[in-house]
């Protein structure tokens, strides 16, 4: 609803038992320079003291919404159905803004008529707070506009990094629930298979263990890739036939190594297969070699410790 004070922007921060960092997530919402935002905090059935810490904050335009335990898609969407903005961002609960990240996220929509979705740069830090570098979109996404190839070699989102207009929220459908993980995976390659993605380079937000996706979940890779055999199965002809062959390709090699590490030896055989079947080029068959024998040294790797566990 946009006023003389520029559009509403709605903070969504879904957490779950983190009493000891939620504090600090919503004081980085609350100090932020842009004036004009609602914070919602969405707590998803938390069992410890999180009901207790929010019930202190008593700041003014924070909300508390409670539900039952349902995953953090589940909580970003609840937060998103009852936010007022035009503009939603969402923070996670471990993780901290610089104060200057929605007026600069504000201000590209305002430069950028017609975009939907902005992201930022992303500080890494491990869970002591200690620096892990920074995560440059640039690498990954070189100009701004038209990104979906781009996104489908590296779909990372990093969710605290982003704010979106309502129109493409509501366009794309919010976050997948019947994903455990690769939910942010699957929401950035749907937004840019139908809108335009810019990036404000500068880290303004701090996000712990780097939100790298999902190289810190368990079934990660599975996970990874299933949502982009999925997307591209159902992206028809917006993906053509070279490009899926070569996003496929790397997707297979990329998670191959963690797959046999993670003990998942039936879609590690799934990669492999696809992956001899596809390679083509020496370099591609390079690459196959590459992962196949990093795979093998993980997995001796996984072999001599539950011996030595013994």
């Amino acid at each position: 609803m946009p006023t003389t004070l520029g559009p509403l922007v709605s903070t969504i921060i879904p957490t779950y038992n983190r009493a000891d960092k939620i504090g600090a997530a919503v004081q980085s919402a609350l100090e932020q320079t842009w004036p004009h935002q609602e914070t919602i905090v969405v707590d998803d059935g938390s069992t410890d003291d999180t009901s207790a810490v929010l019930a202190r904050l008593r700041a003014p335009g924070v909300r508390v919404l409670r539900k039952a335990n349902g995953g953090v898609s589940s909580a970003r969407n609840f937060g998103v159905a009852h936010a007022r903005g035009d503009l939603i961002a969402f923070l996670d609960s471990d993780d901290v803004w610089r104060p200057d990240k929605l007026a600069k996220q504000v201000g590209f929509f305002a430069a950028h008529p017609g975009f939907a979705l902005v992201l930022t740069d992303v500080e890494k830090v491990d869970e002591q707070g200690r620096p892990l570098g920074i995560f440059k979109r640039r690498d990954v996404i070189p100009h701004d506009g038209d990104v979906l190839p781009f996104v489908l070699r590296d779909p990372r989102l990093v969710p605290p990094s982003i704010m979106i207009t309502r129109a493409a929220w509501d366009d794309v459908g919010g976050f997948d629930t019947g994903l455990a993980t690769g939910e942010d995976l699957d929401f950035h390659l749907r937004v840019a298979l139908r809108h335009r993605i810019g990036v404000v380079e500068e880290p303004l937000v701090r996000c712990a263990r780097g939100h790298d996706g999902l190289s810190t979940m368990g079934g990660s890779h599975r996970a990874y890739v299933r949502v982009m055999e999925r997307f591209l199965r159902e992206a028809g002809e917006a993906v053509d036939a070279p490009m899926r062959r070569e996003v496929l390709l790397n997707t297979y090699l990329r998670n191959l190594p963690g797959l046999a590490v993670q003990g998942d030896y039936v879609q590690a055989a799934h990669c492999l297969g696809h992956g001899v079947s596809m390679a083509r080029s020496p370099g591609e068959a390079l690459a196959l070699g590459q992962a196949v024998a990093q795979a093998l040294r993980g997995l001796t790797a996984r072999v001599l410790r539950a011996v030595a566990g013994r």
